[in-house]
């Protein structure tokens, strides 16, 4: 009977040490991929931090608290809205640019925060364009033409005639140097051929009340925050900044309707976030906020706001921006606009 020699033996003990060796190995393989998988095949699996740049009680943070608990329910975690105001909006959105690609903390971006920030300050923390992934796009809300019920004007026509009989001599408040209703006012004067006087607040809710006193004379306000003015007097609305008439003041013509082409003003909000985050991640996001907005009952709060609810895709947010930014950074170059 033949035996193994005690060599031969060890070989093959060898072999087999190896080999089980080679399976484990192959195994935790398997398992640490499935787990680098993970966070991305089961996204979300805590709550996501929803980042508004700005103070609450304004025209974003109200956008933001409305998508948060519809993105909730999409996707069954807590959207949690952070503001963090300050310089503009720049302190939140570099806040969101620089957090980690994960998903787990968003931007509620807007015109002031992306490309009226970056037409202003070429060294700007963050890039609108560059640092951000776009999710989609949100809503519009349109700049509306507002003065003092003082002014003896009744539209458009009649303010540029007084605003051209005395150049400089109409005011107008603005939230800030650079923000959407400087900018708008800004584009008014370059399209209607006429000189106003820039006078800044901080913020627009003293702009407001200064012009419903009669401290001066007009403001270019988004139609969400106007509104409630409007329609208890206090002030007088003559035109909206938009290619359409809203379905709120259906009555109020637009600019061009009135005579002055060119000069359409409105502030976008969109949800962005981090870049380098994973594409499957952004487009379930992406199809979580767009199911969420073709709602009936999100339409009707945005209807309420004077907003337009805008669905779109992330690679047309990304393109809005970049075309907003030229937009504007062609107003600062034309009208001359300092950081003061």
């Amino acid at each position: 009977m033949e035996t193994s020699s005690p060599s031969t033996d060890s070989s093959a003990v060898a072999r087999s040490h190896a080999l089980r060796g080679c399976a484990f190995m192959l195994g935790m393989a398997a398992v640490l991929g499935v787990q680098a998988q993970a966070p991305v095949s089961v996204y979300p699996n805590r709550p996501v931090r929803l980042v508004v740049p700005y103070a609450p009680g304004g025209n974003i943070d109200i956008t933001g608290r409305i998508v948060a608990p519809a993105m909730s329910d999409a996707l069954g975690v807590s959207f949690v809205v952070d503001n963090r105001a300050g310089a503009g909006g720049a302190i939140g959105s570099e806040l969101v640019a620089k957090a980690s690609p994960d998903g787990y903390t968003l931007l509620v971006a807007s015109t002031g925060s992306t490309s009226g920030l970056a037409a202003l300050y070429p060294k700007l923390p963050y890039d609108p364009v560059r640092d951000f992934a776009p999710i989609g796009l949100v809503s519009n809300v349109p700049i509306v033409v507002v003065v003092t019920p003082g002014l003896p004007a009744r539209n458009i026509k009649e303010f540029i005639a007084i605003a051209k009989a005395k150049p400089g001599h109409i005011t107008y408040g603005s939230g800030g140097t650079g923000t959407t209703n400087h900018l708008a006012a800004a584009l008014f004067e370059i399209s209607a051929g006429v000189k106003l006087t820039h006078v800044p607040y901080k913020g627009m809710g003293p702009a407001t009340v200064d012009l419903m006193g009669g401290q001066i004379d007009v403001g270019f306000d988004q139609l969400s925050a106007a509104i409630a003015f409007i329609k208890s007097g206090k002030t007088r609305a003559l035109a909206l900044a938009s290619p359409i008439r809203s379905k709120t003041l259906p009555d109020l013509p637009t600019l061009a309707e009135s005579g002055v082409t060119g000069a359409d003003a409105s502030t976008f909000t969109g949800i962005l976030a981090p870049a380098k985050t994973p594409g499957d991640i952004v487009a379930k996001l992406s199809a979580a906020l767009v199911k969420s907005l073709k709602s009936d009952a999100m339409r009707e709060r945005f209807d309420m706001l004077g907003a337009e609810v805008w669905p779109s895709t992330p690679e047309q947010l990304g393109q809005f921006i970049k075309d907003d930014l030229a937009k504007w950074s062609k107003v600062v170059k034309t009208a001359g606009i300092k950081v003061e």
